[in-house]
């Protein structure tokens, strides 16, 4: 990227609130006109990102330059940028008129008085042509005159984003604009945003944790996790090469399994060696990702010999296709086909070499992205339910007493059924010698000297695997427990906390 087409560059900003880091090591340039955006789930870092960019916070270390300049600490009022937040904070007593130009009545610009330099408020002229130019922009030029009380959230919301551009920011942030709006009326304002986008030719920078918001009015999507970045790229790119399985998870719907290279470009995972064309070493233990739409089914009338075979368990139609999931041993298989299949049919799986997509495992942690919470606020991982402290997954919530998730608002959650991310560190699992001692059974499938310890994989009767550092000697086959304390399961919500809120 040549320098001159760089708008905003941040370059190793960090973040630390209470001695936990919530952005780490963040470096991205972005370009003048690009459509940004920072995907991520609850507690990922992407709003205090943008908060950073727009000058409500200052990295704890790092720089965030505009146009080449440091912006680092100069306040929120005097950067060419405007936010957009999820709540409108439009004024209830003022018409859309005054909504809009309440900005550009306080504004000043420079002029002229005898000779010298001098700054003066615009003119009535100047503020009607201006915020009529931003009404038009958004479509709601017949609106001047209507009180906010009588607006529908997505008239609302375009009154939130006429005022933000009136005044002709360099960058427009908006941080989950549509979170507020019902489906549909999300879906519209998804087109629109783009559309405005395309009118105003400037940078917009969006933050949502809904995958198809971002694939849809994209150029550029910015997948974060923990603070930190996993993978920048176009839709396209993101959707079709997660550099990762948390990536592959987060964007779109995906098969993940665990699986083992089994000889030269040769994966096995379903029970099965499927051709592939990723080249990893031999044994070497991967992540394997599958889209359901690279599913090909066949009915057929008793199981293969050569192939998986599965049975259909449900059947779901979505208007221009059907989505199965298929059984397969105890691993599911989301498919997505045009044709009719039944329910209770036998069926063989089958993936073409090239949608296979085969990627290093992450053994810095374990990571399971299908994780969720029971109605015990336990956090379920594959079949086994694991004590957990949910508290983690909202900042200064507690329980109450009949296990609801309370806010610091004061808010009240019911969490059962919540999908989460689920992160178990190498060193914080115990291994013990036998069954039923810990909180899952499991056999050792692998063993792996690293120097100075053992790497051992534990794999479950549900085919989970668990991962862990020790400095014992383990062999192949051995049974053993696990056990996991409550502290040690770092969370993740998927989507917003806000749909398990119980009045």
């Amino acid at each position: 990227m040549s320098k001159e087409n760089c708008i905003i560059s941040l370059q190793g900003v960090n973040k630390v609130f209470d001695g936990t880091t919530v952005v780490d090591n963040f470096n991205l340039d972005i370009t003048k006109g690009e459509f940004v955006t920072f995907l991520g789930p609850s507690g990922c870092g992407k709003t205090t990102t943008l908060r950073m960019i727009a000058g409500f916070e200052t990295p704890t270390s790092g720089k965030i330059l505009l146009n080449g300049e440091d912006i680092t600490k100069i306040p929120p009022h005097k950067r060419p940028i405007n936010t957009v937040f999820q709540r409108y904070a439009l004024f209830p007593h003022l018409d859309v008129y005054d909504n809009v130009a309440f900005g550009l009545k306080l504004k000043k610009i420079p002029c002229e008085k005898k000779g010298k330099p001098a700054f003066r408020h615009l003119t009535a002229k100047e503020i009607d042509e201006k915020v009529a130019h931003a009404l038009e922009i958004v479509d709601l030029d017949e609106f001047e005159d209507r009180d906010i009380s009588t607006l529908s959230g997505g008239q609302q919301q375009r009154v939130a984003i006429a005022r933000a551009i009136v005044n002709e920011p360099e960058i427009l942030l908006l941080d989950e604009p549509l979170g507020a709006l019902d489906l549909k009326m999300r879906k519209d304002m998804q087109i629109e945003l783009k559309e405005m986008h395309k009118k105003l030719g400037i940078t917009f920078i969006y933050v949502t944790h809904d995958q198809e918001e971002a694939l849809t009015m994209s150029d550029t999507i910015v997948v974060m996790k923990s603070g930190e970045i996993q993978q920048v790229g176009t839709p396209i790119d993101i959707y079709n090469e997660p550099v990762n399985a948390f990536v592959a998870d987060f964007i779109g719907e995906s098969n993940i399994y665990n699986a083992t290279m089994a000889g030269k470009l040769k994966v096995r995972f379903l029970n099965h060696v499927f051709d592939c064309i990723d080249d990893f070493p031999v044994n070497e233990k991967v992540d394997v990702v599958v889209r359901p739409e690279d599913v090909i089914l066949t009915v057929v009338k008793e199981p293969s010999k050569d192939k998986v075979t599965g049975k259909i368990v449900t059947k779901v139609f979505k208007g221009v296709h059907y989505e199965y999931l298929v059984q397969v041993g105890k691993a599911e298989v989301e498919c997505r086909d045009t044709k009719d299949r039944n329910v209770g049919d036998l069926v063989t799986v089958e993936v073409e070499p090239e949608n296979i997509q085969i990627m290093k495992k992450d053994v810095t942690n374990n990571i399971y992205t299908e994780a969720w919470i029971n109605n015990k606020n336990q956090v379920v991982i594959g079949e086994d339910p694991f004590d957990c402290d949910v508290t983690k997954l909202l900042k200064d919530s507690t329980l109450s007493e009949d296990g609801y998730l309370i806010g610091p608002d004061g808010k009240k959650y019911d969490l059962n059924d919540a999908d989460v991310i689920a992160e178990i560190g190498l060193d914080k699992i115990e291994m013990i010698d036998g069954f039923d001692n810990g909180d899952t059974n499991g056999e050792i499938v692998s063993v792996v000297y690293k120097g100075d310890h053992y790497q051992v994989m534990v794999r479950t009767d549900d085919e989970e695997d668990f991962i862990l550092d020790t400095p014992y000697t383990w062999n192949e086959g051995d049974q053993v427990s696990i056990k996991v304390l409550p502290q040690d399961i770092k969370l993740m919500l998927k989507g917003d906390i806000a749909k398990y809120e119980v009045e």
